[in-house]
């Protein structure tokens, strides 16, 4: 059974503003990154998104049991249903990743400190300027 660590992270300059996604999935020794510009948008947005992606890297590695770590207690508190969503937007963003949560065996969400984040929180601010630079 294939067991891997996902961080996310999601930065939005302005909120809205220009907006970038950091994940950091970590899979045995294997490290994966990625950092990326996603437009315009909010920060929970972003979050969403983040989290949407790293849940695509995983499933795309054979993992079967993942332990996501956050820093946005909205989406990890929205996504396991304990708090309502009223945003269409996020209602959206919160079924499609559902969706793909429901493709893994076991599938555990922490809330962290961003401290305990910070190379994803670095790759979505990253992702952001890129972002900020090529909507100016």
């Amino acid at each position: 059974m294939t067991e891997a660590s996902l961080y996310v992270d999601g930065a939005s300059f302005g909120n809205p503003g220009p907006s970038g996604i950091g994940v950091v999935l970590a899979i045995g020794d294997e490290i994966v990154e990625h950092s990326e510009d996603i437009g315009y948008g909010t920060n929970n947005e972003a979050e969403y998104r983040a989290l949407i992606t790293g849940l695509r890297m995983a499933l795309d590695r054979g993992v079967e049991t993942l332990h996501v770590r956050a820093d946005s207690q909205l989406v990890v508190r929205q996504v396991t249903g304990e708090y309502k969503i009223k945003k269409k937007e996020l209602q959206m963003l919160a079924i499609e990743a559902r969706a793909l949560i429901e493709k893994f065996g076991s599938v555990r969400f922490e809330h962290v400190l961003r401290d305990l984040n910070a190379r994803a929180d670095a790759l979505s601010k990253a992702g952001a300027e890129r972002a900020k630079l090529r909507l100016a």
